[in-house]
């Protein structure tokens, strides 16, 4: 089964900018990704999704602010992330999707705070 792995979190100040990069042990071609969240104390969240074809979907919270991309080359998602506040202090996690059956990553942590 895919193997995914998250990275790019960090502690960053608000209105700051991150890029997340989530890489898969194996070709994602057939493979719709996404991006989700969970901050401490709530349910694990829609951020964004990207399909096979390259269209996209945002929570409205997130849209104008975050990019998803897909490198099919390089097996890699990524998640650009810019005018960061407190509220998108979360654990970030990648998510690959092939029929019905969906593999996570372990997630990332990213701090928005001052």
């Amino acid at each position: 089964q895919v193997q995914l792995v998250e990275s790019g979190g960090g502690l960053v100040q608000p209105g700051g900018s991150l890029r997340l990069s989530c890489a898969a042990s194996e070709s994602i071609f057939n493979f719709a990704m996404g991006w989700y969240r969970q901050a401490p104390g709530k349910q694990r969240e829609l951020v964004a999704t990207i399909s096979i074809g390259g269209r996209t979907n945002y929570a409205d919270s997130v849209k104008g602010r975050f990019t998803i991309s897909r490198d099919n080359v390089k097996n890699t998602v990524y998640l650009q992330m810019n005018n960061l506040n407190p509220e998108d202090t979360a654990v970030y996690y990648c998510q690959a999707r092939y029929y019905d059956m969906d593999y996570w990553g372990k997630g990332t942590l990213v701090t928005a705070s001052s």
